[in-house]
């Protein structure tokens, strides 16, 4: 049971927090950042460092994602027994966290003397990373178990599929019981976009892999995420499998066309050299996560008090955490804030 004191703290502290972040209105103050020293003190205040540029991009990455857990742990920290749901958006960056540190243990070779960097979760995380590159210490009596074979170690095969996609087809199940789990009161923004979220990841999938892997029907149709009870969540992904990647024409009675590059963008990023119209992947997935955070921002204030709101707050300071690093690199390549941001905000 959540008590009224505790959602009523949460959401106190979520806007205190959110009135403090670039985000709605704030983005506007990156537009006028022109090096990466300027926006770690436009972040940071008095607490930027003072490093030289080129060694100043890591270290703001790391303060970033520290900035943006913390924030986000605070919150869900007002909760003694946080829903499962919160829990699980904080354990997204453990999931990612796997994901590098079984890649790096199945390459020792190659990184001797490394060790994969994690977030600090606290309470929430489960995978004990200080035993790397011991899988079975690490992953033993914890949900991610089930990736170890009878020996301990990290299975080889997933029936062919990269481990990547076991973890995130994992982690969207997982999600969506969760979600489900919860009081319509509680629910219904957080069903509403993580049921986007999953769609158009499907969708995003769909693009990526027929446009950069060339892969046929049957064999992108593994990759996506099925929910047995949920066919709606990849509906819009398997109609998009019949479409020609090179005739936006084909395209305009899909339920997702807004998100598509439009007839007068020229994928050459994709394609270089190319006239024609082609699919482009990165834009669809640019032109989904605003809109995703568009969602957030709107319904962030509808339902004060609710686990609706908490989850809304993660995914802005998330969301908040992708814009301040892809404008930070940008930087880093010379690119001016306004030129970082105005990409972002053409894929709309």
């Amino acid at each position: 049971m959540i008590w009224l004191g505790e959602r009523a703290y949460g959401y106190a502290k979520a806007c205190g927090i959110i009135g403090k972040s670039f985000v709605g209105r704030r983005t506007a103050a990156l537009h006028s950042v022109g090096r990466l020293s300027e926006l770690d003190r436009l972040i940071f205040g008095p607490s930027a460092r003072e490093l030289p540029e080129r060694e100043l991009l890591p270290d703001l990455e790391k303060r970033l994602l520290t900035r943006s857990v913390g924030a986000i742990i605070s919150v869900v920290n007002s909760y003694k027994n946080p829903p499962e749901l919160l829990s699980l958006l904080i354990r997204v960056y453990e999931y990612n966290d796997l994901k590098n540190a079984l890649a790096m243990s199945a390459a020792t070779e190659t990184h001797l003397g490394n060790k994969p960097a994690f977030v600090e979760l606290g309470r929430f995380g489960t995978v004990r990373f200080s035993a790397w590159p011991h899988a079975k210490a690490m992953l033993k009596e914890t949900e991610f178990e089930f990736l170890l074979d009878e020996d301990g170690r990290v299975k080889k095969d997933y029936d062919g599929l990269p481990l990547e996609t076991i973890l995130d087809r994992h982690y969207y199940k997982k999600l969506w019981k969760s979600i489900r789990r919860l009081k319509k009161s509680d629910r219904r923004s957080a069903e509403h976009i993580s049921a986007e979220e999953i769609s158009l990841r499907n969708c995003a999938w769909v693009l990526r892999l027929r446009t950069y892997y060339g892969m046929l029907e049957e064999e992108v149709k593994r990759h996506l995420i099925m929910l047995e009870d949920e066919p709606r969540l990849s509906k819009d992904a398997l109609e998009a499998l019949e479409l020609p990647l090179d005739s936006r024409i084909e395209w305009e009675r899909w339920s997702r066309v807004r998100f598509l590059n439009p007839e007068g963008f020229r994928s050459r990023r994709v394609f270089p050299g190319g006239e024609l119209w082609r699919a482009d992947p990165r834009y669809f997935q640019n032109a989904a996560a605003t809109y995703l955070y568009k969602l957030a921002l709107h319904n962030f204030r509808r339902n004060p008090s609710s686990i609706d709101a908490v989850f809304c707050f993660i995914k802005l300071k998330q969301f908040e955490e992708d814009l301040l690093t892809s404008n930070a690199e940008g930087l880093d390549m010379g690119m001016a804030g306004r030129d970082v941001l105005g990409i972002l905000e053409t894929n709309t």
